[in-house]
């Protein structure tokens, strides 16, 4: 099984992606959504997995049982979409395909270890109706907040907080990426901003995405842009 992409159908030109939380839901319809109506899709929407907002903390995944019956609902009733998923490796339950395993690869192989377990189990679920094409998973490394120091002059500036541009780098320059800032409760990215600011991850992580923009995200997070390549070769 690939989990290559390609061109899809005309009739398959909507894209839907489950998230985690607001923050991501907001980043989806705020940035995503154009970015990839402009290389073809007719439409791009995201939905809060495992009805995050009946809860009293919204965001935060629970167990993949929950997620995959979304899933698998949404892929059979709607045959005209690609569905995408968009969840942080830190924290993932251990009932997720590949996370328990994943502990003991390098970094480069946890995510794509994560997706290709995710595209295989989806795979037992739908059996003889199941399109590869239709599902393109994706997990963030390690959270949403490792973006954000993709550019630590935009994300100060973004959030008002100019000063803290030092702090920011001190900690980006510890890494080759922002996707390798680790993920234990001391040291995951948002653990590390929480350290310096009162963080709002909603209001303060849109403002500097917007502020760092798309495409300097890109250029610093590799598996990240794997992820946007492979759907904008969907076309």
């Amino acid at each position: 099984m690939s989990l290559e992409g390609g061109p899809i159908p005309n009739s398959m030109r909507r894209l839907h992606i489950h998230v985690e939380g607001q923050t991501e839901e907001e980043f989806v319809r705020d940035v995503l959504c154009a970015h990839f109506v402009q290389k073809g899709f007719h439409s791009v929407t995201a939905r809060l997995i495992g009805n995050a907002r009946q809860r009293a903390s919204r965001g935060g995944i629970k167990s993949w049982q929950s997620a995959k019956k979304e899933i698998v609902n949404h892929l059979k009733s709607d045959s005209g979409c690609v569905v995408s998923t968009m969840v942080d490796y830190y924290a993932l339950p251990s009932t997720w395909p590949g996370r328990t395993e994943s502990t003991r690869l390098s970094h480069q192989a946890k995510a794509t270890h994560l997706e290709k377990a995710l595209l295989e189990d989806m795979q037992l679920a739908l059996r003889g109706s199941f399109v590869p094409l239709r599902f393109v998973p994706f997990v963030l490394m390690h959270e949403f907040e490792a973006l954000l120091f993709s550019d630590c002059g935009a994300f100060s500036r973004g959030i008002s907080r100019t000063d803290l541009e030092p702090r920011f780098q001190e900690i980006r320059d510890q890494f080759d990426t922002p996707e390798e800032i680790n993920d234990s409760p001391q040291t995951a990215p948002s653990k590390r901003i929480e350290n310096l600011i009162k963080y709002d991850k909603p209001f303060h992580g849109i403002l500097a995405v917007h502020e760092i923009g798309l495409d300097r995200i890109r250029k610093e997070c590799p598996h990240f842009n794997s992820w946007i390549t492979k759907l904008e070769s969907m076309r």
